[in-house]
């Protein structure tokens, strides 16, 4: 059975997210593969060092920066190398991550200026996944991962 990677926050049963609050995602699917074992969770940001609750962080350029303006690039991109390693190691079929997020957000992320302005863009970890190779979808593209969870047991019969 291959799996997902799917951030932290999303999978929940751990508070994980900068603001302390709860992002659970419950799609009746999302649940089936929980049950099933399928899902692969990780926080890059704690898993680079982070605190809980932490300031609010945005990507400027290939920064990561806190609203305060503290340099946590370094944290980000050692969750970044830790997602890419746990996707590798567990041979993961894509990467499901949050929307939005200076680490996961895989088609918009907050332009740096702490306004509430979302630009194009990625995640530190999403641009490490998406650099060896790992297909990243969004919490709102479960239908895509239901069809690539088809295609991988077509395959493996």
């Amino acid at each position: 059975m291959k799996k997902i990677l799917v951030s932290e926050c999303l999978y929940g049963g751990r508070t994980v997210r900068y603001d302390a609050r709860d992002v659970v995602l419950e799609d009746p699917r999302f649940l089936k593969w929980k049950a099933e074992g399928r899902l692969v969770p990780i926080c890059p940001e704690v898993f680079g060092g982070l605190p809980v609750p932490r300031p609010d962080s945005q990507r400027v350029g290939d920064k990561v920066l806190t609203s305060t303006g503290k340099d946590v690039t370094a944290e980000y991109a050692a969750g970044a190398v830790e997602a890419r390693r746990l996707a590798e190691e567990n041979d993961v079929a894509f990467a499901m991550m949050k929307l939005d997020s200076p680490s996961c957000g895989s088609k918009l992320i907050y332009d740096g200026t702490f306004t509430g302005n979302k630009i194009s863009g990625q995640g530190l970890a999403v641009e490490y996944l998406r650099n060896a190779g790992i297909t990243v979808l969004g919490e709102d593209d479960i239908d895509e991962a239901e069809k690539l969870i088809a295609i991988q047991k077509e395959e493996t019969l």
